[in-house]
């Protein structure tokens, strides 16, 4: 397999053409800083980039784990960000599902304000359908709202493209918790939990990513 030559952040790196941006990245010696979650360092979604392919003018969001190198490839990581205000909920004071929209509205009230310009699709490396999830919680459809969003890495790349504010993938977790908090819990998620509390896991409190940015 041969080398392919591609610019990542400024920099032109040579790597086989079967890697990912990546694997790229640590091949170029480079090292992680932020925490990704395929290489056992933080979250999944930290590893969103902009990718500009050669020969072509518009610029693409992709993650950088599952996103092939190619040559004349220029990339740039995009860092990671905190909004200003954050959704503060219970999920434990959520009455049952008669309350959901008056919950969602009241939560994210930001969200019935879509402008449906399709920003957040374009965004999305997932290639979801970001804005009919919105759309679908909205209007109370909380199966079909945690179906669309049931793949988001929380990249945050179409909180990032949302004029309104909406953070759209914020939404969609809070939809699949309520979801969750108010019907029987999967079997492998109450197994885990069963491991953890009689001690056949054990949980690195200290490992990067364990613990909630403050």
């Amino acid at each position: 397999m041969g080398l392919v030559r591609l610019s990542i952040e400024g920099r032109t790196v040579e790597a086989p053409a079967n890697c990912s941006i990546l694997q790229a990245f640590l091949h170029a010696g480079e090292t992680l800083v932020e925490g990704v979650g395929c290489m056992g360092r933080g979250v999944c979604g930290s590893c969103r980039v902009m990718v500009r392919r050669s020969g072509e003018q518009d610029v693409h969001t992709a993650l950088a784990c599952e996103t092939l190198v190619e040559d004349g490839m220029q990339v740039a990581f995009l860092d990671y960000f905190t909004a200003s205000e954050r959704h503060v909920y219970r999920i434990e004071e959520i009455g049952d599902s008669w309350d959901a929209l008056r919950t969602i509205s009241e939560v994210f009230p930001e969200a019935a304000h879509c402008r449906h310009c399709s920003g957040c699709d374009r965004a999305c490396p997932k290639g979801l359908d970001v804005q009919e999830g919105v759309k679908f919680a909205v209007e109370g459809k909380l199966t079909a709202s945690g179906n669309v969003f049931d793949e988001c890495v929380m990249c945050n790349l179409c909180t990032l493209a949302c004029p309104e504010h909406i953070r759209p993938n914020h939404l969609g977790l809070f939809v699949r918790r309520m979801i969750a908090a108010q019907t029987l819990r999967p079997a492998n998620l109450m197994l885990r939990l069963q491991q953890i509390e009689s001690g056949a896991m054990k949980i690195d409190l200290d490992a990067p990513g364990a613990q909630p940015p403050h």
